[in-house]
């Protein structure tokens, strides 16, 4: 015991060395911008604060395996009927194996520790201690790039010579290069004529390709090619791509735009050009770059100069950004330092959106005035050769003003590729795994994350975002935002093809590498030089190779510090049982692997894994049975995935917080092996969207009742009634249908319900009760009659309605038939709306309904009272399918404010409304934007 006792004093000594060392960074950090010395013995700090931070790593693991061994030794001494303090001599002997080893290594980077020590005296650094909190928390939702200002001309300019009649012969395309600084804002005009209305009448197709370095032909052939089909393509050699090409452009008039091209070697564009030759006249090529070479190597033909924004232009910048939600006094207070600091943009309107990102959330006017005298103005006088790093110091202005965590949350980002598209729950997790987020009182590390990601996003580090549903955001970063993470990086993150891993400036630096994406041609060796990175802690690897399979067991022993590997689209077709070496694993992203068909049991010895992702995993039919080992999984994500069955022991995954399916398995050969659904109970923390998969397979709805979907944290829920064919009867499976579905309630602040395949009498009583519910989807297998009034769900903006047995859409369903109780006083009009607030209504194979009931008078108007009555005022898609009885529309529907009305397979309709069909109410559906009668 004493072994043990001597390396816990060890341990905390060592933790409180790495706090002291951390706040002696913070001062260093500072001054490594302006002195390389300073920077050479910040990286030597930081590596041995790595060292430190994997044996800490290494301690804590070795405790949770001691005791899951421990857990797991006892209970095979109750099997046997022994005392459970029996231990067996081969775990004791492991236990001291492990303090010795462990020991060992803490003197070790002890030692390292002093040798750098000594050399701070000669830097004079001091303590700086720094602030984790986020003191004002910016609410400022993202920048909006449509909104540019200062370059109308240059639109004007770019557009009319992608429409202009070609200067060239027939069978060559015209070649416009926007040519400037990095941050002047090349993109967003190719953007902006891209998205021009009149160039996309023009033109038959538009693609747009980023090509940053280095310049892989392969790939921009396929990006070409697939965005020309429409989807992905499984051709992978260069000619094979170039004749796809070629044949899908021939006479059409063409747009491609290359964005961020840097190549100057003419060769490799001459590969790409024959392949565009036999597009239509008219066809264009835009191309941004920061290299006049490049635009006279590519044969340019009209050549614009992207010139700086004035002075002017980049205050109207600052200012929008900075002073949005502020009031009137504020702005005048300031603006008279935000002009000088807005006159230190030189022209760059990137550098005007950070600066006006990082005033946003200075309040004072000496918080205003400290930004305005700080000294890293004054590295425009040290690096005046580097004209292209000036745009970095309002960077490192803004980025100095973050909190430590978010900056190394910013950081970490530059271990990915130039223009890759990052996804916020994906990062979030990352960051997690790398220990940037810390576990709260409430367990929210990933609340922190989405705070973090706020921030950046509003000092503009992050741009270019797409929503694809609540949880999924995507987005990228300005190409000189990312010179700058990798700058301010320098070898600790690294994006490298399998030509510059082999390269001696990579070679000598890939042992000091932490992060690491790695992009790989489709057919190639996989580089052994990789496992020289011992302590790398991060790995992407994108590849379609299927020799990647067979180098992961020889990886996997090497590289035993990863706590993030994303492996995702790749061709492998297991993981190697030695995945068990990773102990250090956090977040393992094996997502849209579609050749994958199993996992090894030894994943279950991960004992630190957070996240695991297999999401469009079609071939994986089995998770590893001992899955309820990992608790400390918080992320579980299967969807899309052949995965048939949740195993038996989830219940022990107390903090697991995303679970996205759950498959009810009613028996068969999985019966055994398959968890329950009450197994859910005490899974209080699961919140975003759940699927749950075979209701109808609920043998006993006292599992149903045990379940408790009551989650606070549970948004969408969705109830898939489809399950193996039911020997009851037809009533009675109704009526258990009907038992389930009121067992499975989920929480009143419940934002997006779907309902599938139910085949009960009645909707749930709880229905109503979801006063919060945005969307709602109602597909069920035609044996409701009657619908609950909807109407009044205050907040539901989408509603779904499929395969509905109701004969009528009346009253009740819009929820305003005559209240009995209301009190009304006499001469007094009561105001009602019905579905205040829906946008998105679809109705499809509703068969017998014949009646959509107009609200042709008052309510009331009999009474000396009257109700006023407002139904759908912010409906702008309407569609309507299947329904062939249907015979009119009401007349409120086609008062609403319709964007777009679609009417499919529905013939009274199409002959009413139809315009060919010279329909009868025609006019009253012809001001709608955007009619689709078929």
């Amino acid at each position: 015991m004493s072994l043990v006792g001597d390396v816990k004093k060890q341990v905390d000594k060592l933790k409180s060395n790495l706090l002291s060392i951390q706040s002696v960074l913070e001062d260093a950090d500072r001054k490594q911008v302006k002195d390389k010395a300073v920077r050479d013995w910040v990286d030597k700090l930081k590596d041995v604060c790595y060292d430190m931070d994997d044996v800490l790593d290494e301690w804590s693991t070795a405790i949770l395996r001691w005791k899951m061994e421990e857990a797991e030794e006892n209970t095979r001494s109750l099997q046997k009927m022994r005392c459970s303090f029996l231990k067996s001599p081969c775990f004791c002997l492991n236990q001291v194996v492990r303090h010795r080893d462990i020991a060992l290594k803490i003197k070790e980077v002890c030692e390292k520790v002093d040798d750098i020590a000594k050399e701070r005296a000669k830097y004079g650094f001091d303590l700086y201690k720094a602030t984790d909190e986020l003191q004002r928390l910016t609410t400022t939702s993202f920048v909006d790039d449509s909104s540019v200002i200062g370059r109308d001309g240059e639109k004007r300019n770019v557009v009319s010579k992608l429409l202009a009649e070609s200067s060239q012969e027939a069978r060559d395309v015209d070649v416009i290069s926007l040519v400037g600084l990095g941050g002047i804002g090349k993109t967003t005009l190719a953007q902006l004529a891209f998205n021009d209305s009149e160039v996309t009448a023009h033109f038959e197709k538009k693609i747009w390709v980023c090509v940053s370095e280095p310049f892989d032909e392969v790939r921009i052939a396929k990006a070409i090619l697939e965005q020309l089909e429409g989807r992905p393509t499984n051709l992978v050699e260069l000619q094979s791509l170039l004749q796809g090409v070629s044949e899908s452009i021939t006479g059409k008039r063409l747009l491609l735009v290359l964005d961020d091209v840097w190549t100057e070697n003419h060769g490799q564009w001459e590969q790409l050009k024959p392949s565009l030759t036999g597009c239509a006249r008219g066809s264009r090529i835009l191309v941004t770059t920061r290299k006049d070479a490049v635009a006279t190597m590519m044969g340019t033909d009209h050549r614009i100069n992207i010139e700086k924004l004035s002075d002017e232009i980049c205050r109207s910048i600052v200012n929008n950004v900075a002073f949005q939600k502020r009031s009137e006094d504020e702005r005048e207070r300031l603006t008279d330092i935000g002009d000088k600091i807005a006159n230190k943009c030189k022209g760059l309107p990137l550098a005007a959106k950070v600066l006006g990102g990082l005033m946003q959330s200075k309040i004072t006017r000496e918080e205003w005035e400290r930004v305005l005298s700080s000294e890293l103005w004054r590295l425009d006088e040290v690096d005046r050769d580097q004209v292209e790093r000036r745009i970095f110091i309002p960077l490192l202005l803004s980025y100095y003003d973050l909190p430590s965590v978010v900056r190394r949350c910013f950081l970490y980002c530059a271990m990915f590729p130039k223009d890759y598209e990052m996804r916020k729950y994906e990062l979030v997790k990352m960051w997690i795994a790398q220990g940037y987020l810390k576990e709260t009182s409430g367990g929210d590390m990933e609340l922190g994350g989405e705070q973090y990601f706020q921030v950046l996003a509003a000092r503009s580090f992050f741009q270019d975002f797409k929503t694809y549903g609540r949880e999924d955001i995507r987005f990228k970063m300005h190409d000189i935002v990312h010179d700058f993470a990798q700058y301010m990086t320098k070898n600790e993150c690294l994006t490298v093809d399998v030509n510059t891993l082999g390269g001696a400036t990579v070679e000598t630096s890939i042992e000091r590498v932490r992060h690491l994406s790695m992009m790989l041609p489709n057919e190639t060796s996989f580089p052994v030089s990789i496992h020289k990175a011992k302590g790398l802690r991060s790995l992407l690897i994108d590849t379609r190779d299927p020799s990647l399979g067979a180098a992961l067991p020889d990886l996997f022993k090497q590289l035993t510090c990863i706590r993030s590997l994303n492996l995702s689209r790749s061709s492998i077709k297991e993981i190697p049982n030695e995945v068990g070496k990773l102990i250090r694993l956090r977040h393992l992203n094996l997502a849209s692997c579609g050749k994958l068909e199993s996992l090894p049991e030894t994943m279950c010895d991960l004992c630190n894994l957070q996240s695991l992702d297999v999401t469009l995993c079609r071939s994986l039919k089995e998770l590893p049975k001992a899955i309820g080992k990992l608790t400390k999984l918080r992320h579980l994500r299967i969807s899309g995935s052949g995965v048939a069955f949740i195993p038996k022991g989830i219940e022990k995954i107390a903090c697991l917080r995303t679970l996205d399916v759950f498959t009810v398995c009613g028996g068969g050969e999985n019966g055994s092996k398959a968890a329950n659904l009450r197994e859910l109970k005490n899974l209080n923390h699961i919140g975003g969207r759940l699927v749950i998969e075979k209701v109808r397979d609920i043998e006993d709805v006292s599992n149903a009742v045990d379940a408790q979907l009551n989650k606070k944290r549970l948004l969408c829920l969705v109830l898939d009634f489809k399950g193996v064919d039911s020997i009851m009867e037809k009533t009675e499976l109704a009526e258990h249908e009907g038992s389930l579905i009121e067992a499975l309630r989920p929480p009143s602040d419940l934002e997006d319900l779907t309902i599938s395949g139910y085949g009960g009498l009645d909707l749930p009583n709880w229905m109503m009760t979801l006063t919060r519910l945005r969307a709602l989807s109602l597909v069920l297998r035609e044996n409701v009659e009657v619908l609950p009034p909807l109407g009044r769900l205050p907040n539901l903006e989408c509603l779904i309605l499929g395969s509905l047995k109701v004969r009528r859409l009346d009253a009740g369903f819009l929820g305003i038939e005559k209240d009995e109780n209301a009190r009304i006083n006499e001469g007094e009009i009561a105001r009602v709306t019905a579905f205040p607030k829906l946008k998105t209504l679809l109705i499809a194979s509703l068969e017998e309904v014949e009646e959509w009931d107009g609200i042709e008078r008052r309510v009331g108007e009999e009474d000396a009272t009257t109700t006023s009555i407002s139904i759908m005022p912010q409906l702008q898609e309407l569609m309507i399918e299947k329904c062939p009885l249907l015979r009119a529309l009401p007349d409120h529907v086609l008062a609403a404010p319709l964007q777009e009305l679609h009417i499919d397979s529905c013939p009274n309709l199409r002959k009413r409304y139809g315009k060919e069909e010279m329909g009868e109410d025609w006019q009253k559906i012809s001001h709608i934007p955007y009619i689709s009668v078929i």
